[in-house]
């Protein structure tokens, strides 16, 4: 529990007159959408007529034009909104940004990062929105929402070209009741992402591996590196042979720990302050973070891998 905060009620995402209900409440600041994405405009929607605060969960709705909807729809109503990018206050991402933009790295170069899960095959997660597209389902929504905030935190820096490789490792699933079902949304994904510093990533990730390994980030500039290993351990290594390694308890990259617990406390501390001084503080995500994450969200479904990098792919390639 977040001290000075108290949770009015929780109404299922799919009854529309409850969700609205909630929102005319006289005894609610803040409204935390955490629907489905398909439902997010709609949600978002009743809690802005009723000029409360508001929190949605990434990815932002469907697409960007959902997301720029809901943009104008915020500001009109000149209310504070805030993105569910709780990642960006995990204390190893901070203490890679704060070596960033301490110049530690000098000009970054180029970041790698794999984040292999078998959250969704072992054991075999049902059907559902998540594995279909038109409801906003598929990786690319569920966990790159996160990356593309996370590349745009760590480098102060925004992205200029944006294209992936999808896969679907899990074709069919079951649902609840035993039906099977077509799985149309990818559950796995190669990115490459241009920024417009100079940077370059490429991303190596899926959540329908046989295991679950250890998640890596590594940031390389013309003064060294730094390799963050499933938020537990950063390194920084300098060109001239220095070393220095920061550890965090709490987290961890294949099960044994919540690596959402630690960033979630000070995420919600951060969105109570932000809801009683009435305005966000720097560097809280809001409604104009989720857009740009939207924008380019919809580039990495929609262009084949190498064209990123200013190639053209193979004609019939994804």
């Amino acid at each position: 529990a977040t001290e000075g905060c108290d949770v009015v009620d929780v109404v299922s995402a799919r009854d529309d007159d409850a969700v609205r209900q909630l929102c005319r409440r006289h005894d609610v600041d803040l409204v935390s959408v955490h629907s489905p994405p398909f439902l997010h405009a709609r949600h978002v929607g009743f809690a802005l007529d009723a000029h409360r605060a508001v929190l949605c969960d990434k990815p932002f709705g469907l697409d960007v034009r959902e997301a720029e909807s809901m943009l104008a729809a915020a500001d009109a109503a000149r209310v504070v909104h805030l993105a569910n990018f709780e990642f960006r206050f995990d204390p190893a991402r901070v203490q890679m940004r704060e070596w960033i933009a301490g110049g530690a790295l000098g000009a970054v170069e180029h970041v790698g990062w794999t984040h292999l899960s078998a959250g969704t095959r072992n054991p075999l997660r049902a059907y559902g929105w998540l594995f279909d597209r038109s409801r906003g389902g598929g990786w690319i929504g569920a966990w790159g929402s996160h990356a593309v905030d996370t590349l745009r935190f760590l480098l102060a820096d925004e992205v200029t070209g944006a294209s992936a490789a999808l896969s679907t490792t899990i074709a069919e699933r079951p649902d609840r009741d035993g039906v099977v079902h077509v799985c149309d949304a990818e559950d796995g994904m190669i990115a490459a992402i241009s920024m417009s510093g100079g940077a370059r990533a490429s991303i190596d990730s899926g959540f329908a591996a046989s295991v679950s390994l250890p998640p890596r980030i590594v940031v390389t500039g013309e003064r060294g590196a730094i390799e963050n290993v499933a938020d537990a351990r950063v390194v920084l290594r300098g060109v001239d042979g220095t070393r220095e390694e920061c550890t965090f308890g709490g987290t961890g990259g294949t099960g044994g720990h919540d690596r959402h617990a630690g960033p979630m406390a000070r995420w919600a501390q951060i969105v109570r302050d932000a809801v009683r001084a009435g305005a966000p503080p720097t560097d809280a995500p809001t409604f104009e973070d989720a857009v740009a994450c939207a924008r380019v969200l919809d580039q990495l479904r929609a262009t084949p891998l190498l064209r990123a990098f200013g190639r053209s792919p193979t004609p019939g390639a994804r």
